[in-house]
């Protein structure tokens, strides 16, 4: 058992792909890294002993040995550590994936009943049971999106996000993803302009990724504008990529959260006073997805003047 438990914490590349880390960010790697550069620190520090400190060659070594085992007994509880984590983080991955595909299939059911009673084609209902079973099938889509985003985010972070990249216009799905949200921005009396720069190239990417992007853009600024208001939304060619920019004059993001709006399940503590809907992995997602597609993401926001996000992809 020990021999094998050895050669288990030795096969570097194989417990790499089993945490789905890059092999720098990987415990075993780094702590053969730090036995390594122990090893150096040692041998430089016996010669350095020997040469310039006059000691006998026998005390020199037990100096040194006794220093290499300290520091490589820290070094191993470091990455000890370190293995715990990143085993912990695998497993809660997983069970985010399994627990988001077996809730989704009684959901998907419940919600193909729940718009067969709706439907009236079993009869029909009274005023109140009709605005329960609505309110039931609206809370229903609400529980389908946040599965939607935690098995994305899963698939993130175990690096299984497929990305099926194809040339297509990002100025004709920035006009479907407009499209889809009007009422959502009818209601909130809002309105979104858009401005495309004209003869746009085509970019390279997944079309249904970038869509997902460019819904939860434009689905934050809807919701986090009060009352009245306005959206702009512009697409540039920055010359080998296009540059993707929408502006709203909602509530802003306060400075202090500036820097964890991409993390995951963040929420603006200005936001949360409006009771506004969302679970915080929508930008996280979207930052992924942009990354992964070869752009970039940023933003400028100033609280209670609006907000502007800008992402980038790649035409070649």
């Amino acid at each position: 058992m020990p021999l094998k438990w050895i050669l288990e914490e030795l096969n570097i590349f194989g417990r790499c792909r089993q945490y789905r880390l890059p092999i720098w960010q990987c415990p075993q790697f780094l702590f053969l890294l730090m036995g390594l550069v122990i090893i150096a620190s040692a041998l430089i520090t016996y010669a350095l002993g020997t040469r310039y400190f006059v000691l006998e060659p026998s005390v020199v070594s037990l100096i040194v040995f006794v220093i290499t085992i300290i520091l490589l007994v820290v070094a191993f509880s470091i990455v000890r550590s370190m293995d715990g984590l990143a085993e912990a983080s695998r497993l809660k991955s997983e069970f985010i994936s399994i627990v988001s595909h077996q809730l989704r299939s009684p959901l998907s059911n419940l919600k193909w009943a729940l718009e067969v009673l709706v439907s009236k084609r079993f009869g029909g209902l009274e005023t109140k049971q009709e605005e329960y079973l609505k309110i039931i099938q609206e809370n229903s889509g609400r529980m389908g999106e946040l599965i939607t985003d935690l098995l994305m985010v899963s698939r993130i972070e175990q690096g299984r996000l497929p990305l099926n990249k194809a040339v297509f216009s990002l100025g004709d799905l920035a006009r479907e993803v407009i499209s889809g949200l009007k009422l959502l921005a009818e209601a909130s009396n809002i309105k979104v302009n858009f401005e495309p720069s004209a003869s746009l190239p085509r970019v390279f990417g997944d079309t249904q990724m970038i869509k997902v992007v460019v819904e939860n853009l434009l689905d934050n600024a809807i919701r986090y504008i009060k009352d009245r208001g306005e959206i702009s939304i512009k697409i540039e060619d920055r010359g080998g990529h296009l540059l993707f920019e929408i502006k709203d004059n909602g509530v802003g993001i306060p400075p202090n959260d500036q820097k964890h709006i991409f993390q995951k399940f963040f929420r603006s503590q200005n936001v949360l006073k409006y009771q506004t809907q969302g679970s915080g992995l929508g930008l996280h997602i979207t930052k992924s997805i942009v990354e992964k597609s070869g752009g970039k993401i940023w933003f400028k926001s100033k609280e209670g003047e609006g907000s502007t996000f800008y992402f980038t992809l790649p035409t070649r």
